[in-house]
């Protein structure tokens, strides 16, 4: 091989090296780089409350269980939430719908309920009983244990029964949530009395009203509703802090007389 062979064979051999260990080219670097920030990090204690285990879905069958309304009072929960016709609802931590499907008929043809879990089964299930009752306003979506997935401002009400308790990531939840009410628009919590010891669920699955409240108004709510005429239950309503309604004073929960009970 001639001196000028062997030079043409040492450069291609310097090209071939480049190619194998030369840094990849500034646009490649670029998006290798172009990251979405991490999803914030859930939390065990949230303002001196421990926050409890999400509900598996393979136990779904025990919230449609046939003694739920006695219970809870469902249909008294559900009247008093304040829904019109035309409305768009959110059932948030719907599961497989025993809210869900009632709200539907509530709000009627010109309005939508949006069915919120963090489940994929549990929406199957829900929209499965939506068909089997030929119901069509509904629209699950899956959601992240920190974002429901709401768009700005589409929300009239968004409900949530027994569930914000479960939330492993509160702040940006209920941040998300206030941006997807409306003006006027309502987060109506329904959780089981951490002050009343005759609600048989577990300590770590109730949540007192002053507790409710804490939360809430920390992180840009205000009161405005209390209804506590449920067997079980807190209801309260919660609007945006910057909404027209003037806000209202916690009423300390406290166990009526036996001749005062509601009846179940």
């Amino acid at each position: 091989m001639t001196r000028q062979h062997h030079r043409h064979a040492f450069a291609l051999v310097f090209i071939l090296l480049l190619v194998t260990v030369a840094p990849a080219p500034a646009e490649d670097k670029k998006d290798s780089n172009d990251q979405q920030d991490e999803p914030p990090k859930p939390v065990k204690v949230y303002m001196g409350r421990r926050v409890a285990q999400t509900m598996h879905w393979l136990g779904a069958e025990w919230l449609i269980r046939q003694r739920r309304e006695r219970e809870e009072r469902a249909s008294v929960m559900l009247a008093n939430l304040g829904v019109k016709s035309g409305m768009t609802v959110c059932d948030l931590g719907c599961g497989n719908g025993f809210h869900t499907l009632k709200l539907a008929a509530m709000v009627g043809k010109k309005g939508r309920v949006l069915g919120v879990d963090i489940q994929k089964p549990m929406l199957d299930m829900l929209m499965k009983r939506a068909k089997q009752y030929d119901i069509e306003n509904i629209t699950p979506v899956l959601g992240l244990t920190y974002d429901p997935k709401l768009k700005p401002g589409s929300c009239d009400i968004i409900l949530l029964v027994d569930v914000y308790h479960e939330f492993d990531q509160p702040e940006p939840m209920l941040k998300a949530m206030r941006k997807a009410l409306n003006r006027t628009g309502r987060l109506v919590l329904v959780e089981f009395r951490m002050e009343d010891p005759d609600v048989p669920i577990k300590l770590l699955h109730k949540m007192s009203k002053p507790q409710i409240a804490k939360e809430l108004t920390a992180n840009g709510y205000k009161l405005v509703r209390q209804y506590d005429k449920l067997p079980w239950q807190h209801m309260m309503f919660f609007e945006r802090d910057d909404s027209p309604t003037k806000a209202v004073k916690l009423i300390p929960w406290q166990k009526p007389k036996d001749d005062q009970k509601e009846s179940k």
